[in-house]
């Protein structure tokens, strides 16, 4: 281990937080180095190429409405294919509904009302919902009283089949739990970058993301393998017993692993995900919308695909299957993709990936946004100070590097006045 450090900020993690602080940091002039204990950038978004499909280690997808990203992000370079903005709700005994966003699909403007998943009151209710999340500035959306959504539905008159068989079944794949605990806050920023933005993937994988951030940074920056054990605002000890000084040190790792490092945080609890992926002969839909199970037995299922025809290396059909929890049984997943796609028996099993730690619960009362200064020269980021999401991620880890910069002058001539200061920027 070199004595580069000695003149670097050390940020601990290269998964989206801590690569945008780095980004912002370097672009700031301030040297920056990144130690990063895996094999790879991107934290928890991370595309493999297993046997020439490209596999995202749990299911994800990119929202282009979400306004750090734009401007961090050259969205152009990322290429992205668009899914339907829409979904196709599966029941039981092989009942589907179509729901389709009417501004995107005028041909569809009357689904909503036509699946029998709810009644006219209940249309009306998401219409003015989503009109109002759309309208008022997303300062608006994140004050007032916090509660439970599915308390949140209820109070603007959904019933409860609208919510059962719609927003609950929606809603589990995006902030992976069913009983609806998730603060309403949380719910109506995330609705409004639904109905704002277009969800896609990237035609080479979710991973091209945090390459396109590591890439910013200069040459040798980042240091793969680099398992940091202790952390102060002086430095950072590596497992292997090396030390490295630094004027300030930012923990970017996991919240379970910035918890060990960081006796002054507290680890929120971590959702879980298992994500099935198969390879079918051709598509079973030739269309790329997502399908999400009001059952319960999944929580959606996409052919990745017939979106991005680049995941697949030899024509096939790639189909992404995701379930809440852990779980490295197949089988009943492969029963219902039977009851959702017809039969599956000629379909290859590619993968699983568990994923325990995928997002933090936000349960109301939610803050949106927890300190990411510490102490006079040691901070933390990560989508666990900030909302569970890309965006969360990427801004938390702007207000780190914002919060460094602020200090590190002082620091460096060896005289800070500590003001504990949360940088507060629109969602």
């Amino acid at each position: 281990m070199d004595n580069r450090g000695t003149r670097a900020v050390i940020v601990v993690g290269a998964g989206m937080a801590g690569l945008a602080c780095a980004v912002r940091l370097h672009e700031a002039g301030v040297p920056v180095r990144v130690l990063e204990a895996s094999d790879g950038v991107g934290g928890r978004v991370r595309t493999d190429i297993v046997d020439g499909f490209r596999l995202e280690r749990g299911y994800q997808v990119f929202n282009t409405a979400y306004p750090e990203a734009r401007r961090v992000l050259d969205l152009d370079a990322l290429d992205l294919r668009p899914l339907a903005s829409g979904v196709i709700v599966q029941g039981a005994a092989g009942a589907k509904a179509r729901v389709m966003l009417p501004w995107r699909h005028p041909l569809h403007a009357l689904s909503g009302l036509l699946t029998g998943l709810g009644t006219p009151r209940d249309d009306a209710v998401l219409a003015a919902l989503t009109a109002r999340d759309l309208l008022l500035p997303a300062s608006a959306l994140r004050g007032g009283p916090d509660r439970r959504t599915d308390d949140e539905l209820r109070a603007w008159g959904m019933s409860d089949r609208m919510i059962d068989c719609l927003m609950r079944p929606f809603l589990a794949g995006v902030l992976l739990e069913r009983d609806l605990e998730t603060s309403s806050r949380i719910f109506h920023l995330f609705w409004r970058s639904f109905a704002r933005g277009t969800i896609g993937l990237p035609a080479l994988g979710m991973g091209r993301i945090p390459e396109q951030l590591a890439d910013r940074l200069p040459l040798g920056a980042v240091t793969l393998g680099a398992r940091v054990t202790e952390v102060s605002p002086d430095g950072v000890r590596l497992a292997d017993g090396a030390t490295v000084e630094a004027p300030a040190v930012v923990v970017a790792a996991d919240p379970r692993v910035a918890g060990e490092l960081l006796s002054e945080i507290d680890v929120p609890p971590m959702r879980a995900v298992t994500t099935f992926y198969h390879a079918a002969p051709r598509s079973p839909v030739r269309e790329p919308i997502q399908i999400i199970d009001a059952t319960g037995a999944v929580t959606d299922t996409l052919v990745l695909t017939d979106a991005a025809p680049e995941y697949s290396a030899d024509g096939r059909a790639l189909v992404s299957t995701s379930v809440l929890g852990l779980t490295t049984d197949e089988g009943p997943v492969r029963r219902r993709l039977d009851e959702i796609y017809g039969d599956t028996s000629g379909w290859e099993h590619v993968a699983t990936y568990p994923v325990p730690a995928a997002l933090p619960a936000m349960r109301a009362p939610y803050p949106l946004r927890r300190p990411v200064r510490l102490r006079a020269g040691l901070y933390v980021c990560g989508d666990h100070r900030d909302t569970g999401s890309l965006q969360g991620a990427l801004v938390s880890g702007r207000r780190a590097a914002e919060a460094v910069l602020d200090d590190l002058p002082a620091r460096r001539a060896g005289s800070l006045t500590y003001v504990d200061r949360a940088v507060v920027r629109p969602y």
